[in-house]
C-alpha cells in the first residue's frame, strides 16, 4: 500500500477530540498501514465486503470505517460508538462514500 486518504469529515471530528484520543487514533492508523489486510480484532473488524471498521479504545470508543482501493487505504467515516450495534445511518454513510470512491 502507498498511504491512506482521509475524508474531510474525519479531520474535523478528530480535531474536536482530546490530545490523548488523537494520539491513539494516529497510532492505530499506523498499525493499519503496517498490517493492512492482516489486521484483525481487537483493532479491526470486517463489516461487509470491502468495508471495515478500525476500532480505537480511549476515553471514547471510536470507530473509523475504511476500505482498500487502488493501493491505498481510504478512511471513509468516523463515529463515537455509544451502543453495542453500529447505527444503520453510519453504515449507510460509509457505503455511500465507498460507492462514490469507486465511481471516480
Amino acid at each position: 500500500m502507498n498511504s491512506y486518504t482521509i475524508h474531510t469529515d474525519i479531520d474535523k471530528f478528530v480535531d474536536s477530540l482530546s490530545q490523548g484520543d488523537r494520539i491513539k487514533i494516529g497510532k492505530t492508523i499506523e498499525v493499519l498501514e503496517n498490517k493492512e489486510y492482516s489486521l484483525e480484532m481487537p483493532y479491526s473488524k470486517k463489516i461487509e465486503k470491502n468495508l471495515y471498521e478500525l476500532r480505537i479504545k480511549g476515553s471514547k470508543n471510536i470507530r473509523i470505517f475504511y476500505t482498500f482501493y487502488k493501493d491505498n487505504i481510504y478512511l471513509l467515516h468516523i463515529i463515537n460508538k455509544q451502543s453495542q450495534k453500529l447505527a444503520p445511518k453510519d453504515i449507510k454513510t460509509a457505503r455511500n462514500r465507498l460507492k462514490a470512491l469507486r465511481s471516480q
